[in-house]
């Protein structure tokens, strides 16, 4: 690569660096570690952290540049947390670069768009979820695992349209119905797995509390939104 090409990569990792750099600052300063138990993480939690990256270069696995990778972050929030969710995403993007060839200005924008963005927009929605409807079991689920978790997905893709140059050949209507798509096939996957947590392994949930949705408090449990 030459020196102009250098630049110009530089240059176009420069502002996704920085969103990513100051999303890790805050993540690091609320120091989220401090919630784990002494046995460390659920091993659900670490499952999924190893399956994003798959997801996250599918098509370049698969050799379909214009297929839409399932972002999977919002259920990753709802398992561990933002902060915690956000720290793993460094990982992640850089495991999907290995598997899918990806450039540092690649990895850097799927960190964001299939990372952050829809991980953050569900945690927005999420308070909103607690803050102004009730606290039911159904309502967390539905509200938080399917339709809050299509419309993260949904909204990330439309602001990623919005702020980078279309695929070639693509008009703009054709990219935010498959950005609608995917995210509703993330929410599906998203809202079945968050079911059976509620119901059998709720502690693998950080954004889930007994004393919100049944009004049960247990011994050791919290709301990590």
């Amino acid at each position: 690569m030459n020196g102009t090409g250098s630049i110009g990569t530089l240059a176009a990792a420069g502002a996704p660096a920085a969103v990513v750099g100051v999303a890790l600052a805050v993540a690091l300063a609320l120091k989220p570690w401090r919630s784990l138990p002494a046995s460390g993480p659920p091993w659900p939690w670490l499952a999924w952290c190893a399956l994003l990256p798959l997801s996250w270069a599918a098509d370049r696995l698969g050799g379909m540049p214009l297929a839409q990778p399932l972002p999977g972050a919002c259920l990753l929030m709802l398992m561990a947390g933002w902060p915690l969710a956000t720290l793993a995403l460094v990982p992640v993007a850089a495991a999907a670069a290995w598997l899918g060839d990806l450039s540092a200005a690649e990895a850097l924008q799927r960190a964001i768009w299939l990372g952050l963005a829809p991980a953050t927009l569900a945690l927005g929605l999420g308070a909103a979820v607690r803050r102004w409807l009730p606290h039911h079991l159904f309502v967390y689920i539905l509200g938080r695992g399917f339709i809050g978790t299509a419309l993260a997905n949904t909204a990330a893709g439309a602001l990623q349209a919005l702020v980078q140059p279309l695929p070639r050949g693509l008009a703009l209507e054709d990219l935010l119905l498959a950005r609608w798509l995917a995210g509703w096939g993330d929410a599906v996957l998203t809202g079945m797995i968050v079911a059976i947590f509620v119901a059998f392994r709720p502690e693998w949930l950080a954004t889930y509390a007994d004393r919100l949705y049944l009004n049960r408090p247990p011994p050791h449990d919290g709301d990590k939104t």
